[in-house]
This record gives C-alpha cells, sequence and structure tokens, in this order.
C-alpha cells in the first residue's frame, strides 16, 4: 500500500506536473529513510516499555526432566517423592546398594515480586523516558529534513531565477550592440564601441552558460534530498519572493527553542533519566519480597508409578554487602546526573545562540531585500537613460556597459536577498523547534 502510495506521489513528477514547496516536503517525508529508522526505533522503545511492565506480573515456568541413578540418596528421595516408598526400602542392603532408578520429573513454578523497592517502577519510567527521547530524535530528523529540503527547493529555484537573469542580461547586451552598430553606422562612433560591446557580450554569454549548468546541478541536489533519482524532472511552483513576515520577538522564540526544541527537550528528559537510574541504583539497598509456589510430579515411568507435591513460599532477599558494588553505583548515577544538568545548560545557550543567529539573519536579509530592490529599479532607469543618451550621441560605451554590469548585478542581489530571507526564515522556524510540514514558512 506505501509503495504504491509513493508511486501515486512520484509519478506527477517524471510528467513535471506543478511540484509546490509543500509538495516536495511531503515527499521527502515519506521517501527518507532516516525518517524510517527512527520510527522503527521508536517502536522498539515501546516494547522496551512492555518489557519493563511485565516485572510486575508473575513468571509462569514448566520444566520436564529425566534422571536415572543408584545413588542411594537419589534412589531414596526419588522413592518418597514417587510415593513409592514401601518397608521393604527400610532393609540396610538395599538402602546402601539399591538398584538405579528412572525418575521423570514434571514441574510447574509461579514468582510473583511482592515487593521490589521501586525498581520495576523505575525501569517502566526509565523506559518511557527513553521512548520520549527517540520521539524527539524523530521530530529532530524530520525538521531537518524539511530545512534540507527547502534549502535545496529554493536553491533550484534562485538557479533558474539567475539563468532568466543572465539572459534577461543576454538580450540586453544584444540589443546594446545592434544600437552600437547603428550608431557607428551614423558616424557618431567608431568600431571600439562595437568591440567593447562584443567582449561584454561574450562575458555575459559566459555567465548565462555558468547559470545553466548551476541549475542543473541545484536540480540533481533537489532530487536527491527528495529521494528520487538525479534526472527527475519537475516544474517547481513556489515562486522566489518576499515572505510577508510580522514582527518576531526574540525573546519567545528563544523561550520557545529552550521549551520546544527537541534537543532542548531531549537533554531535559535525559536529566530526568538520569534522576530516574539513580534512583534505581538506591533501591539496590533495600530489600525486596517474593512469593514463589511449585507444583512438581515425579514418576519412575512417564506415565504412571509417580506421585505429585506442591510448595508456597515467601521470601524475602536483602544485600547487605556486596564489595561496595552497589555504592559505587550510585556515585555512578550521581555523576551521571550531574553531566545531565551541565548538558541541559550548555544545551539551552546553543538553541538560544542558534534563534539569535537565525533572526539576525533574517532581519539582515529583509534590509538587504528594500536596498536592492530599489537599486534595481533605480539600475534599470539609469540604463534607460544611458541607453538613449548613446543612441544621441551624448553618452559613450564606458556609460553604457557600466550601467548594464550595474543591472546585472543589481538584480542578482535581489534575488539572493530574496533567498536568503526564505532560508532564514525556514532556519529560524528549526531553531525554534516550531519547524513543521504544516509551517507557514513552506508557502
Amino acid at each position: 500500500m506505501r509503495k504504491s502510495f509513493l508511486l501515486f506521489l512520484a509519478a506527477p513528477l517524471w510528467a513535471q506536473d506543478p511540484l509546490s514547496l509543500r509538495d516536495a516536503v511531503r515527499l521527502a517525508l515519506h521517501q527518507n529513510k532516516a525518517l524510517t529508522a527512527t520510527a522503527e526505533a521508536v517502536q522498539a522503545s515501546a516494547a522496551r516499555i512492555d518489557q519493563a511492565r511485565s516485572g510486575r506480573l508473575p513468571k509462569l515456568n514448566y520444566s520436564e526432566s529425566y534422571a536415572r541413578s543408584d545413588n542411594p540418596v537419589f534412589v531414596f528421595s526419588s522413592l518418597l517423592t514417587q510415593h513409592q516408598f514401601g518397608m521393604e526400602n527400610f532393609n540396610i542392603g538395599p538402602l546402601n546398594r539399591p538398584d538405579s532408578l528412572n525418575n521423570f520429573q514434571s514441574q510447574l513454578t509461579v514468582d510473583q515480586v511482592l515487593y521490589d523497592a521501586g525498581q520495576t517502577r523505575n525501569a517502566v519510567k526509565s523506559a518511557g523516558l527513553s521512548k520520549q527521547m527517540t520521539q524527539e530524535e524523530q521530530r529532530r530528523t524530520e525538521m531537518q529534513v524539511i530545512a534540507g529540503v527547502a534549502r535545496a527547493y529554493y536553491g533550484a529555484v534562485l538557479a533558474a531565477e539567475s539563468l532568466k537573469t543572465a539572459e534577461q542580461a543576454l538580450r540586453s547586451a544584444e540589443a546594446d550592440l545592434k544600437r552600437a552598430e547603428s550608431v557607428r553606422a551614423a558616424g557618431m562612433s567608431t568600431d571600439v564601441d562595437v568591440l567593447s560591446i562584443r567582449v561584454h557580450l561574450a562575458a555575459v554569454t559566459e555567465q548565462r552558460i555558468q547559470r545553466a549548468a548551476d541549475l542543473d546541478v541545484a536540480k540533481s541536489a533537489l532530487n536527491d534530498a527528495l529521494g528520487l533519482p538525479l534526472d527527475a524532472a519537475h516544474a517547481l511552483t513556489s515562486q522566489l519572493s518576499p515572505l510577508d513576515l510580522p514582527d518576531l520577538e526574540l525573546a519567545a522564540l528563544e523561550r520557545d527553542a529552550s521549551a520546544t526544541r527537541p534537543e532542548a527537550r531531549a537533554t531535559h528528559l535525559a536529566a530526568d533519566l538520569a534522576m530516574t537510574q539513580s534512583e534505581a541504583a538506591r533501591s539496590a539497598l533495600l530489600p525486596q519480597v517474593g512469593f514463589h509456589a511449585a507444583f512438581e510430579a515425579d514418576r519412575q515411568q512417564f506415565i504412571n508409578k509417580g506421585g505429585a507435591n506442591w510448595l508456597a513460599s515467601i521470601g524475602l532477599r536483602w544485600n547487605l554487602f556486596n564489595g561496595n558494588g552497589d555504592k559505587a553505583r550510585i556515585e555512578e548515577s550521581s555523576h551521571w546526573l550531574q553531566r545531565a544538568h551541565a548538558d541541559e545548560q550548555r544545551v539551552d545557550s546553543a538553541v538560544r545562540l542558534e534563534v539569535r543567529r537565525a533572526w539576525a539573519d533574517l532581519r539582515a536579509a529583509q534590509q538587504r531585500i528594500e536596498v536592492a530592490k530599489a537599486a534595481v529599479a533605480e539600475a534599470e532607469e539609469s540604463l534607460r537613460i544611458t541607453q538613449n543618451r548613446y543612441e544621441a550621441g551624448m553618452s559613450n560605451v564606458t556609460d553604457l556597459l557600466r550601467n548594464e554590469t550595474a543591472v546585472l548585478e543589481s538584480r542578482t542581489r535581489y534575488l539572493a536577498a530574496v533567498h536568503d530571507q526564505r532560508i532564514a526564515a525556514t532556519m529560524l522556524e528549526l531553531a525554534a523547534g516550531r519547524l513543521s510540514p504544516s509551517s507557514e514558512v513552506l508557502n
């Protein structure tokens, strides 16, 4: 069923049907092997909880054995348990040198812990904390996959837009060449202008070739992030346009990161786990009480000449001294607990720093967008004026080429700023622990 679903998702991609960023994320989450591995780890952790809970239930065992011997003690005790002991077995001769005897023994035992000083409770709690830590690892992997897909997707979109910009610059340079040839034909310039523009046209053509190669690589990188063949074809529909984001409060983002980041939550759970293990180590110093019951059947032959007996007992076991092993385990668990608390503080500081870095990158990208947008408009207007002046013989080719270069560079910077804003917004969601398949930044 899952394979068919994935084929259904992947089929449109081969036909170059539209692929949005959110669709790409959904596809990657279904294809990613790291997420499959963490899902299996979560299931394994759930099974460990059931294993720990089994300590609260009785243990039922059945055994079957066969023995044959002429040992006097074995023969004497076996006859008693088989209910086959008679007056003739008191004779000194048979007591000292009995004939060999068979004993088929069937035994059914039940053991139930009545009190274990909280060891089973601590084991169940430890298994539950381990499962939660595995789930946080799964969530962290999911967010990393989403962030990786967003990077690859916007990288491909940026490469496509950069190629369009280069092609636009190429068309503009070709128009400039025709303009220069017309001006030369009118006797208003020399071959120097035409040659200069030809050199500029060659440079722009090289950039267009490089941008096309960059686009091919970016598309392959996106396919790799999606878990698809590198040459799979897509029609990317999410535009490289600025995000309209509300003002984000840094303090609130840091609080969210401390509370919800998988890494931060994992360290909190690790500290709880270390505390639980410390309590389990101390519980080994307390007594344990258990119930034991057994039903036994002993026979000379497998199906007859035998007897049965039963036993029920309650026992207490108290570890008074075991070579200071328990003391060492308690000390070890105490050190692990201190380390867990230190890791909590270290990771909390690290995630807050990541939030600040992503927040600063986002603000810088948003400001760059405004500056670059204005620069594009000014460069295009300056180029238009220069082209008109050049045709009228009022400007030289140097001014024309300088303005052509300025337009290409300003458009490239604008695209880079929009790309960086999109990525920074995604990274901020990731740093704050909010990134999910339904995040607004994926629109």
